[in-house]
């Protein structure tokens, strides 16, 4: 039996054991909104190489499962009326370059038309999927699998303001239009519908399981993965609230969900102590005007919550979970760099936009991400996790090529001791403690401990954390 302390104080040992018992095969994996930074040359600055170094790197280390990229065609491929797929690529390609080296599956699109007039427009159409075509098939960027022609359409912020039977029909001139270029359709599928938990609508025919259950019996033979958006709050998710709200959402066999986008929103009367500290960070911060901004994204506490919301995701049956998003330096409001949307883990434009190198260092949430991330690769099989229930504690376990990764989020504040029954070999133990995260020199998680094997450890878990074992590369 391995001892694995922490300095927690001893408790009731809980029994903790990791079955054979598969809730889902081949997980898509967890992953990160990766945009490729469209709006900064009207900001009249640019990813630096230097910059491009920080971001592998970190990368590298996150190893995402998959990641969402969403442009905006007036920022690249469209100007004023001409169609030019060279201008100002290089970013994208860049990134899509990176994906494509390292196995990386994109879910790829358009937020919206580049201009509003060309909403139903069939020369948009051509535009996008001849842009689409170029990517994949002359740039050999076949790291594309899925192609999402609006997001949100559900929303009264989109296109197509919630008009079901108007993006049912989009979706069909799409498919017919990715049908004219010879084997694009082999490589790329759509995805959809990608419209939001728990949002209406007034003025559309469904609320967002609605949308999902119309887009699988109208749509299923042109979708290839089915995508939704969920912004939960902090008690709901830890409740186990948004867990059962989960399975609301049914797609046919065979097929699979993701959360496209995740992330947390504090409007609900239960949060109303996390808003006021947003709103007050937002009013006082230089660089966002606050209008779309998660203020906390890179507090402590955002990165448990992220791996509570992941587990919920694992477990529950849906199939991968890309958070909102990977940096700040992606979007603004209204295209002001002073307005920016503030969710990401980082800013690497922060030494170029406000003379604020620090801002380029990863936030502490980040370390948390990284290794759920990481070490719920894709491909992996989601375990079931047997233990009686306790509060505050969440777990989720996988195995890949018989390798395995057990994460356990305490988020109670109460120090937990487990008896964990897993077969590790050469397996190493991460910790998610606040101001107690081991990392290298260019702040990457370490372990805290290796050389762990065996069928049965004694696992300390401090109030507020993760702890995380694995035997996986």
């Amino acid at each position: 039996m391995v001892m694995l302390a922490c300095g927690c104080s001893r408790t009731e040992r809980l029994r903790v054991s990791v079955s054979d018992a598969v809730l889902q095969s081949s997980y898509l994996g967890n992953g990160v909104e990766w945009d490729p930074y469209d709006e900064a040359p009207g900001w009249g600055v640019e990813v630096s190489d230097a910059d491009w170094k920080k971001l592998t790197a970190r990368m590298d280390f996150l190893r995402p499962g998959f990641i969402r990229c969403m442009i905006g065609g007036q920022n690249l491929y469209y100007d004023h009326g001409t169609y030019d797929r060279e201008r100002n690529a290089e970013p994208l390609l860049k990134l899509l370059a990176y994906c494509q080296e390292r196995g990386i599956e994109v879910l790829f699109g358009e937020f919206n038309p580049p201009d509003k007039s060309l909403k139903a427009d069939p020369a948009w159409v051509k535009m996008s999927v001849d842009y689409l075509d170029w990517l994949v098939q002359e740039k050999g960027f076949d790291c594309i699998r899925h192609f999402i022609i609006f997001n949100e359409p559900d929303g009264d912020w989109a296109t197509p303001e919630g008009d079901y039977a108007f993006w049912k029909s989009m979706m069909e001139r799409f498919h017919q239009e990715m049908a004219l270029h010879p084997g694009l359709l082999d490589k790329v599928s759509l995805a959809g519908p990608d419209v939001v938990v728990e949002y209406r609508n007034p003025a559309s025919a469904y609320d967002a399981p609605g949308w999902v259950a119309q887009t699988a019996a109208d749509l299923d033979s042109l979708v290839g993965l089915y995508d939704i958006h969920a912004y939960p709050g902090q008690q709901q998710v830890r409740s186990g609230a948004f867990a059962d709200l989960l399975q609301e959402y049914r797609i046919p066999e065979g097929k699979r969900l993701v959360l496209g986008e995740a992330g947390y929103k504090y409007w609900r009367e239960e949060d109303a102590a996390l808003q006021a500290e947003n709103d007050r960070r937002a009013a006082a911060s230089p660089y966002t005007q606050g209008t779309d901004s998660q203020m906390l994204c890179g507090d402590f506490f955002y990165g448990l919550d992220l791996s509570v919301l992941a587990m919920d995701v694992m477990n529950g049956g849906v199939s991968g979970m890309a958070v909102w998003m990977l940096d700040d330096a992606l979007h603004a409001g209204g295209d002001s760099p002073r307005n920016l949307k503030v969710w990401g883990f980082w800013n690497i434009l922060g030494e170029e936009l406000f003379g604020d190198p620090s801002l380029e260092t990863p936030k502490p949430s980040f370390y948390g991400w990284a290794l759920m991330s990481r070490f719920f690769p894709a491909g992996c099989d989601i375990l079931r996790v047997e233990t009686p229930p306790m509060e505050g504690l969440r777990m989720a376990a996988a195995v890949l090529d018989g390798r395995h990764t057990l994460a356990v989020v305490n988020f109670s504040d109460t120090d937990r001791n487990l008896e964990v029954h897993l077969p590790l070999s050469g397996a190493v133990r991460y910790e998610y403690v606040e101001g107690a995260c081991p990392a290298d020199a260019d702040g990457m998680p370490v372990p805290v401990s290796t050389g762990i094997g065996g069928k049965r450890h004694e696992v300390a878990v401090p109030a507020q954390s993760l702890v995380l074992l694995t035997d996986m590369p």
